[in-house]
């Protein structure tokens, strides 16, 4: 990913406005964690900060979070207008804000991305993952995200943003894209209250666990089909859910047996915490790209993790967790991992040092710092930015997905 001084040399303080998400504090997904880790430590390094909120998400609405000015704008909620609506509220109000620098996330703002690049202020949009290939949306919707993917470089040349080196080559040999690369975050954390456990009928140690939202896309099903064949005494217990209902989740329900437990939604930040370090292993099925929150999570939880063989968690995990090709392969590393606690504790023991060297939060906000300095003065950040650097696409191209 590169090196980025975390203590630069002082220049001029910035105005930067972020947008594409529903807003802080909320913790609904990724890109508002992204919000919430990165936009308090661009004001601590003495930036104006603004983050655009969803209106309609938030009953109490304060004027601001941890140094950050929230700015509340109406959108239609529902499940394919939301962000579409929102995005485009905040475009035009943004003229008015004397901003710097912009961000967007999610390449379903493309389009809108048309307003800053006509009036300012420069703007750079985080493309996020293969949304076209996820199977909750319909034909229509995955069209308007490959449309959007594919003419996102054209409406900003100098200001496309991906979050892994694996999705930076698929947007240069899929849409001639070039982008600047940065990664997402994680902090180290160990359990504190695994008293929490027992809310959810579990005991530290007694379970494999999957944190993720219940999409196709994220492998459940062949991650159940998997467990059901290892031999192992523990159980699966899944923290997650779709916000709306789905006949794939009630399939998926129907035919888990009674050694998979559905905890549902875990709205809270210390009982997801609390899950995840007190698990046995962490099974992540993801592969739709790009650095997956959950898996960074996973790994500075220090959980011994077992995910999806792609080129994406190839990159994130490197030596630091265990691949697996389908339900038979994922059985098998189960058992290898039952019978040997010793090579279990091994990478648990390593696992948060990927985040220390690699996807620390400190890192991270230096790197998006310097693109926002390079959006204010001009430069083409997909060019001269840090991030992209030889020795690390070397490190991509050789890397084997076990």
């Amino acid at each position: 990913m590169g090196s980025v001084d975390s203590n630069p040399p002082q220049r001029r303080k910035l105005r930067i406005a972020i947008c594409g998400g529903r807003g802080i504090p909320s913790t609904y997904s990724g890109t508002e964690t992204f919000f919430i880790e990165l936009a308090p430590r661009l004001v601590e390094r003495g930036h104006d900060v603004i983050v655009y909120c969803r209106k309609a998400l938030f009953k109490e609405r304060p004027e601001s979070y941890k140094g950050v000015r929230l700015i509340y704008l109406p959108s239609l909620e529902t499940k394919t207008l939301g962000t579409f609506t929102h995005t485009l509220a905040c475009m035009i109000d943004v003229q008015h804000r004397k901003v710097d620098a912009m961000l967007v996330t999610n390449v379903a703002n493309a389009f809108h991305c048309i307003i800053p690049r006509l009036f300012g202020p420069r703007c750079a949009i985080n493309v996020d993952g293969i949304e076209w290939k996820r199977g909750k949306w319909g034909a229509i919707g995955k069209s308007y995200f490959y449309i959007n993917a594919k003419l996102c470089g054209k409406i900003l040349p100098k200001g496309i943003v991906t979050d892994a080196f694996a999705m930076r080559k698929l947007y240069l040999e899929k849409f001639n894209t070039p982008s600047a690369c940065i990664a997402y975050g994680g902090n180290i954390e160990v359990s504190t209250h695994p008293e929490v456990l027992k809310q959810y009928g579990l005991q530290p140690g007694s379970y494999y666990l999957i944190a993720s939202r219940l999409v196709p896309e994220n492998n459940a099903t062949l991650i159940v089909e998997g467990f059901k064949k290892a031999r192992t005494n523990r159980i699966l217990a899944i923290a997650g859910d779709a916000n709306y209902h789905s006949e794939w989740i009630d399939d998926l329900k129907r035919n888990s047996g009674d050694r998979v437990r559905f905890l549902g939604h875990v709205d809270s930040i210390e009982h997801v915490k609390e899950l995840h370090c007190n698990a046995y292993a962490y099974i992540h099925g993801h592969m739709m790209g790009g650095t997956n929150p959950a898996l960074l999570k996973a790994l500075a939880y220090g959980n011994l993790i077992l995910a999806h063989a792609n080129p994406f968690n190839a990159e994130v995990l490197g030596p630091y967790g265990m691949l697996f090709k389908d339900a038979d392969d994922l059985a098998r590393k189960i058992e290898l991992v039952e019978e040997k606690p010793e090579l279990a504790e091994d990478y648990r023991r390593r696992a948060p040092d990927r985040i220390r060297t690699l996807y620390n939060w400190e890192r991270i906000t230096g790197q998006y710092e310097e693109l926002f300095y390079q959006l204010a003065a001009g430069e083409d950040p997909t060019k001269v930015h840090s991030t992209v650097r030889e020795a690390a696409e070397r490190e991509l191209a050789t890397a084997e997905v076990l």
